[in-house]
This record gives C-alpha cells, sequence and structure tokens, in this order.
C-alpha cells in the first residue's frame, strides 16, 4: 500500500474544518443540525424560484438571501385617494407597487432563528409598516422550525389589505421626511420594542423602512398604467371588425367602453374616416356605441402625415361648429376671424382685412349691404377694370375651357381682358358654386354641404352626425329608422326613399 506524505495545504484545510465544527458546536448548533438546515433552506430557494418569476423572486449571490416584490391582491372597483386642499380625489386603480421584501437565512434556520428581513412599500405609513412587520414575526413564531417564507408571501399577496382593514380604498400617505422612517435590528427575545420615538416597533430581525416621495401618486398611477397594459397584452381578443382572435399586444382598446378590436383593423377604419373629412366620426364602430378615440391614440395608428390632417380638420370642424367665428373672405388668406356679438363688421387678425360679416365685403358701414345683383353689376360699370364674366353655367364653362386648353398667348389675352385672379379664382369658384346647387343639399342641422351618390334617402350628415330626409330635408331620429318614410301623412312615402 502507497502512502503519501501529508502536505501543509491538507494540514490548512483540516484546522479550517476543525474550527467549522468547534464553532458551531459553540453556538449550540450540531453538525446534522446544520446540514438539515441548509438543506431546508436550499429546497425552499429552489421552491420559490419554481414557483415566482424573474420579476417577482431574485435570489441573492450569498445564496442565503434574496429580494421578493408582491402585488396584493385588489378588489373590484378599488379607488385610491389623496386629499389636497381639505378635499379627496379618488383614482381607481387596478395594481399597487408592490411590497418589497428582503431576507437573509442565518446558519440556524429554520430550527432555530427566523430570516432577517427588511419590508418597504411606497403606500404604506410607518405604522402600517410596522404591523405588517409584528405579523409576519408573529407568523414565525406560530410555527417554530419550519420554514416560513412562502407563508410570508401568500400573506402579504392575499391578506394584507384586510389585516390593515383596507377594503375599497386607500388614502395615500402625505409626503414626509425620510429620515423619520424607523428601523430595528436583530434582538434577543421575541416581541415588539420601543424606538427612538417611543413608538413600538417590530420584532427582532425586522428593519422597515417608508418611501416618502411627494410624486407618490403620479407612481402609483404609472404602475397601475403599465401593469393594466401587460396583462392585456398576454390575452386574446376577439376583433370586432374581422372576428380574428388575436393577443392585446395586436389590439385596440377603447378607453370609455373598452371594446377591443384589432389594430390592422381600427388602422384602416381610423384612415378612411380622415381622408373623407369625418374626423367627427373616429368612435368605435359598435353599434350605438359613442365612446371616442383619444388624439394620441388616433396618432399612434395612423402615423404623422395622417394625423396632421386629422388635426387640422378636427380644428376647422370645431372653429365652424362655433357661433361666433368666421372667415376672412380674402381667398388666399381665409384666416379664422373672432366676431364680436351684436357687431356685422370684422377685422382679420392675419391681413388687417376689415369686412362686413353679412355680406363678406369691404366694410361698408353705415351704408346697409349691396343685394347680389348690385354686387354683379357694379363689375359693369365703364371705368371697371375688366370686362364681366359670363353669368350662366354654360359660358363660365367654355371660358374655363377656353382658358385652361388654350396656349399661353390665349391665355394672356383671356387674363388682359377678364383679369387673372378672376379666371384662376372666380370662375372656378362660379363653376363650383353650380356644381354644389345642383348636386348637394344643406344639412337641416348644421347647415354643412352633404352629397349623396346612390343609395336611399336617408341620410346622414358627416359632419353633426344626424340623419336627415334628401327629399323634404327633415331631421329623423336615430332611433325611428324608417318610420318617416313609412308615415301615410309623410311627402316622402316609402317608394321613394330609394330615388
Amino acid at each position: 500500500m502507497e502512502h503519501f506524505p501529508i502536505t501543509f495545504l491538507d494540514l490548512y484545510i483540516g484546522r479550517i474544518a476543525d474550527a467549522i465544527i468547534i464553532s458551531t458546536r459553540i453556538a449550540g448548533i450540531s453538525v446534522g443540525e446544520m446540514s438539515e438546515d441548509q438543506e431546508a433552506q436550499e429546497d425552499e430557494l429552489l421552491a420559490l424560484a419554481s414557483i415566482y418569476d424573474l420579476e417577482e423572486f431574485q435570489r441573492d449571490g450569498s445564496a442565503r438571501g434574496g429580494e421578493v416584490r408582491i402585488c396584493p391582491d385588489l378588489p373590484r372597483d378599488f379607488k385610491v385617494n389623496v386629499k389636497a386642499g381639505g378635499k379627496y380625489t379618488d383614482y381607481g386603480v387596478s395594481f399597487l407597487p408592490p411590497l418589497v421584501l428582503n431576507f437573509e437565512l442565518p446558519l440556524d434556520y429554520p430550527s432555530t432563528s427566523s430570516p432577517l428581513f427588511t419590508l418597504n412599500c411606497k403606500w404604506l405609513s410607518e405604522d402600517q409598516l410596522a404591523a405588517v412587520c409584528r405579523h409576519l414575526n408573529k407568523l414565525w413564531q406560530e410555527s417554530p422550525g419550519s420554514v416560513v417564507l412562502f407563508s410570508w408571501i401568500q400573506f402579504l399577496r392575499e391578506d394584507v389589505l384586510s389585516f390593515l382593514q383596507i377594503s375599497s380604498s386607500l388614502e395615500l400617505p402625505s409626503p414626509r421626511d425620510g429620515s423619520s422612517a424607523g428601523a430595528c435590528e436583530a434582538g434577543a427575545g421575541p416581541g415588539a420594542w420601543a424606538g427612538p420615538d417611543g413608538r413600538e416597533q417590530p420584532g427582532p430581525g425586522a428593519a422597515l423602512r417608508a418611501d416618502s416621495d411627494g410624486q407618490l401618486l403620479l407612481q402609483v398611477l404609472d404602475f397601475d398604467g403599465a401593469r393594466r397594459r401587460k396583462a392585456f397584452d398576454s390575452q386574446p381578443f376577439d376583433c370586432g371588425i374581422c372576428f380574428s382572435q388575436k393577443l392585446g399586444s395586436d389590439c385596440f382598446r377603447f378607453r370609455e367602453c373598452e371594446h377591443v378590436y384589432c389594430i390592422v383593423c381600427t388602422c384602416e377604419y381610423f384612415k378612411l374616416l380622415i381622408r373623407e373629412g369625418a374626423v367627427q366620426g373616429l368612435k368605435c364602430p359598435q353599434s350605438q356605441c359613442s365612446s371616442e378615440a383619444t388624439p394620441t391614440q388616433v396618432k399612434q395608428l395612423v402615423g404623422e402625415e395622417l394625423f396632421s390632417r386629422y388635426d387640422r380638420l378636427l380644428l376647422q370642424s370645431s372653429l365652424d361648429n362655433m357661433a361666433d367665428i368666421t372667415y376672412c373672405p380674402r381667398y388666399l388668406c381665409a384666416t379664422a376671424v373672432l366676431v364680436e356679438p351684436d357687431n356685422s363688421s370684422a377685422i382679420c387678425s392675419s391681413c388687417r382685412y376689415a369686412f362686413c360679416t353679412l355680406c363678406r365685403q369691404g366694410y361698408h358701414c353705415p351704408s346697409p349691404c349691396m343685394e347680389e345683383e348690385e354686387r354683379e353689376t357694379a363689375t359693369d360699370k365703364p371705368n371697371a377694370p375688366y370686362a364681366s364674366v359670363p353669368k350662366k353655367e354654360d359660358g363660365l364653362r367654355v371660358l374655363w375651357d377656353d382658358y385652361e386648353s388654350g396656349s399661353q398667348k390665349r391665355r394672356t389675352v383671356l387674363e388682359k381682358r377678364y383679369g387673372k385672379n378672376v379666371l384662376l379664382k372666380g370662375v372656378e369658384k362660379s363653376l363650383s358654386k353650380s356644381w354644389l346647387a345642383s348636386n348637394t343639399k344643406k344639412c337641416p342641422h348644421c347647415s354643412a354641404i352633404v352629397q349623396k351618390d346612390g343609395g336611399c334617402n336617408r341620410v346622414q350628415c358627416t359632419k353633426c352626425q344626424h340623419y336627415f330626409c334628401w327629399v323634404c330635408l327633415s331631421i329623423i331620429h336615430q332611433n325611428s329608422s324608417y318610420g318617416h318614410f313609412n308615415d301615410p301623412a309623410s311627402l316622402c312615402p316609402q317608394s321613394n326613399y330609394r330615388q
């Protein structure tokens, strides 16, 4: 049998092992107990890692500690409220920021000692945190010798609100100096102890710290919004337009009604409405639903270019619906002008043109407005700089075709005779008026110009969304459907409502 000489390294390792055994015996821990405790700790930490994801549980590099982030379960319609100026304001939330439990397991856990831990929370007061810490110590004392971390986590998730007598609402603590937060170190025996301020503190092994950020409400609402979005993104939904099932990450939800459609369908729906100018109708496609998309949602879906058109048309539509807004009559200006009550005059803030809001001609007070025939004959005077254009549509169309298709020399002749601005703007406008008179009608509710291209005589205005009869221009209530045409006394019988 071959023998090897004992080296200095062997002696050194042997002495270290003897020292560990002696120190554990001095501490009252047998080698067998230490082995059992280490095995129980390892099993508990492995179990926690398998139950919770990395956002909820992370093990420290020391292998005997870690951090757990627990979001408590909230009842339906839960609210947080803050006090400002003597009044409370409520905010509905579905998630609260997590309670953060940092722990370290002593060598003699779970046989003898409880875990050392700190508990942090943004939305609980110092007194509430102290009460929770004392209860965690109580849970350990009720089951000595057993692992307790999972029981602590379950309590913080499921029962902490009822323990603190928080049922349907939570009053956020007011901002305070973080240096006043209490803390305690491991003590000699169970129970609570008095801190420097005389208040009762948690028992041994516990420490607490309360967050005193003045932006607490914003943090709570931001966290709730992020968690809501995460929960929505991971759920499947049936699109109400294409009837396909897609994850929430590929869907769009209206905030008021919470109806859900896939992003592709909603985007095409919004683009179609914006291109048609129906910017007041970016509503939920669900029948009878009046929920509208916010400008931020519209911008995210349709992109910068279409959103610019949407924003411009929305402003234009809002101005058109204001009774005290008119527009500068100059073709190249057309700036919105505020009209003062009981005043027929206005001055454009852009070009400083003063005009009459009744006839839209230059300001002529105190003279009355000229009739349309007078304005037309005013240009036929001998000293008029240009010849008058034809008054009938056929003549205007012939003149426009002659100018548009003529050579440069012919165009110059016509411009000298009638005026270039008249040809470019006046003739085109006159033809447009003639076409509008023949092919469109004014909405009886908002006076917007409406064109009907086929279909029945029950027409919806794209500006105010009201329905009306194309024949008699009577407003039709949405709930009455085609009752107007079925009424025997109506001048628009059913046989005519598809003219």
